[in-house]
């Protein structure tokens, strides 16, 4: 499926580092291989840069918000316009490059999603709007599948891939919106900002994820009625009260699992019956179990 590109990365014209690039209206993509170890490597880009790890390890160091910490696959980096970052490559050898995709998008095509997504949700409590930021954080399986997508499609000569890559690109930029939405949203509560019914629900979830999620008393706490209460909690977060629980028990669990934490432990104290189903959950959202994420992390590869 995949035979031209795969074909081109292997014509490494550069012992450090190989590029594979392609071009579509709005977006540009490139695959980069690193065969040496290599330190403080400048990149930088005008436009919002969309970074996902493939295979290896990065450092990554962020100068303007003094931000220093590795890059691992099943990870999303998102760059700023014109924000610099200085990468180290500790592991990469010429048997084992390390490998990323780094997407390019113009700011045309950033504020045309902003102005859909506006104009679909109509609300100004759930206003999406670029912010220039630094986001890094680990990718859903979802995430993961749109990123290999976009790769299948600029490497195809499908009549219809232009419309099929801006697809694809919609979907992503709607992503890191609302990712940069929720990020926003828990800024407000953990300042203790709270401007909607909503915000003092997911503040009392906040507090502990491992209690029953109880419909009723939520509705409470955000002075709504059960169905307003739903369609509130959708609109501003993108997913379902359940869904969203559940999110967050995952990413709590790769925060606990980082530091060492074994999986059973983890498991129960997030609410999850049984550590199997912390870890079917997490290979279904992440791609890798429990054990496979916390040894990545905790050796560094």
């Amino acid at each position: 499926m995949l035979e031209q590109l795969n074909k081109q990365r292997q014509k490494v014209s550069s012992l450090v580092e190989n590029r594979v690039h392609f071009a579509a209206k709005d977006v540009e993509l490139s695959i980069y291989d690193t065969y040496e170890n290599a330190e403080r490597i400048r990149l930088c880009s005008s436009e919002v840069l969309f970074c996902g790890m493939l295979t290896g390890k990065k450092v990554m160091h962020v100068d303007s918000c003094d931000y220093h910490k590795p890059f691992l696959p099943n990870e999303s980096f998102v760059l700023a316009p014109h924000q610099a970052v200085y990468i180290d490559f500790p592991t990469a050898c010429l048997d084992k490059p390390t490998t990323c995709l780094a997407i390019e998008i113009s700011k045309d095509k950033i504020t045309s999603v902003v102005d859909r997504l506006n104009c679909e949700y109509q609300t100004q409590q759930n206003h999406f709007e670029y912010h220039n930021e630094l986001v890094h954080n680990e990718h859903n399986a979802q995430t993961q599948q749109l990123l290999n997508r976009l790769i299948q499609l600029f490497s195809e000569n499908d009549p219809q891939r232009a419309f099929y890559i801006d697809l694809a690109l919609n979907e992503l930029v709607a992503r890191l919106l609302q990712q940069q939405s929720r990020d926003f949203l828990f800024k407000q509560i953990s300042h203790g900002h709270f401007s909607t019914g909503i915000h003092a629900a997911i503040d009392y979830l906040q507090k502990d994820l491992s209690q029953h999620l109880n419909i009723e008393q939520l509705s409470k706490i955000a002075c709504m009625s059960r169905s307003k209460f739903f369609d509130q909690f959708k609109t501003m977060m993108g997913t379902t009260p359940q869904q969203w629980l559940h999110g967050q028990r995952l990413m709590s669990a790769c925060d606990q699992l980082k530091q060492g934490q074994n999986v059973t432990s983890v498991a129960f104290s997030l609410g999850f019956s049984h550590p199997s189903q912390l870890s079917r959950s997490f290979k279904k959202a992440f791609n890798q179990t429990p054990k496979q994420f916390q040894t990545q992390h905790l050796n560094g590869n």
